[in-house]
């Protein structure tokens, strides 16, 4: 399966400044949040892609992308009918293809030589199959994201055949439903805001648009059908999120990024130095 096209969703209420904020990169440049996802994308050999955006905001987002803006196609979501309908939107850019999918509140860092985005689509062309990027995560964190229950696929330590999934479970529902063997108790596999997606992830979108209500459109509800299918795995990558959207949530990708980069020794430093002055108060 080969996977050429990406979608990025920007167009939620409480979304869409959230790509245009600036933060330092691990290479010690300055760059929008926008900016940095666009290059995971691309470092990803993936060079096809589309922002979803909220109606007027598409010269925001042209500055934000700054040299990366020409290689983009930007898409509007003219109503706010939820996340599955933002993606549903995109659906002639797909044009039928195997598409990465990201949100656009979300950055990342690795653990390994290779970006996270990478890792995920490495792993969706090998398995010829939809994988959805996973991490484990604490209980605590469940009225977020959404969390899948499964178990490993033989001979793998990170690949997972998922069971079912649940959107913002309470912890009472992740318990009953979504088990995944091997995991430290309170934490469950929780999504990781990035996606490669099937065609038919598309159509069972449709199916929601044509009926839609108040209740919004929902990816979850689409991955639950595709899961019934179709082949479709989750992938613990080796890296983490980190949610802009949260609370201090800027700061947090902000301290990940810096002490993943080259300016690693200056920023602890600086780290020690702010607690040290605390500790005399």
């Amino acid at each position: 399966m080969e996977i050429k096209k990406a979608v990025v969703t920007a167009a939620g209420k409480n979304q869409r400044t959230l790509p245009l904020q600036t933060l330092v990169d691990g290479d010690g440049v300055g760059k929008t949040a926008l900016r940095i996802i666009i290059e995971e994308v691309l470092q990803a050999g993936v060079d096809e892609i589309a922002i979803v955006v909220s109606p007027g905001d598409q010269k925001a987002y042209e500055a934000a992308a700054g040299t990366h803006a020409s290689r983009l196609t930007f898409v509007e979501q003219t109503q706010p009918l939820g996340y599955g309908h933002a993606v549903y939107c995109a659906k002639a850019f797909a044009g039928g293809s195997p598409f990465l999918l990201l949100v656009g509140d979300h950055l990342y860092v690795s653990r390994t030589q290779k970006r996270c985005a990478q890792q995920l689509v490495e792993v969706a062309r090998e398995q010829d199959c939809a994988v959805s990027a996973v991490q484990a995560t604490h209980e605590s964190k469940l009225p977020f994201y959404g969390a899948i229950g499964g178990r490993l696929v033989a001979n793998s330590q990170s690949l997972y055949e998922i069971d079912d999934l649940l959107e913002k479970p309470t912890p009472t529902e992740a318990e009953q439903r979504l088990i995944v063997p091997g995991l430290r108790a309170g934490h469950y596999l929780c999504f990781f805001g990035m996606h490669v997606l099937t065609p038919a992830v598309m159509e069972m979108l449709g199916q929601q648009v044509s009926r839609s209500s108040t209740a919004g459109v929902h990816l979850t509800t689409a991955l639950a059908k595709l899961a019934q299918h179709e082949r479709y795995l989750a992938y613990e990558v080796a890296g983490r999120r980190y949610d802009i959207g949260l609370k201090y949530g800027l700061l947090t990708a902000q301290l990940a990024l810096a002490l993943d980069g080259q300016d690693r020794d200056e920023v602890l430093t600086g780290i020690v130095e702010l607690l040290a002055l605390r500790g005399q108060k």
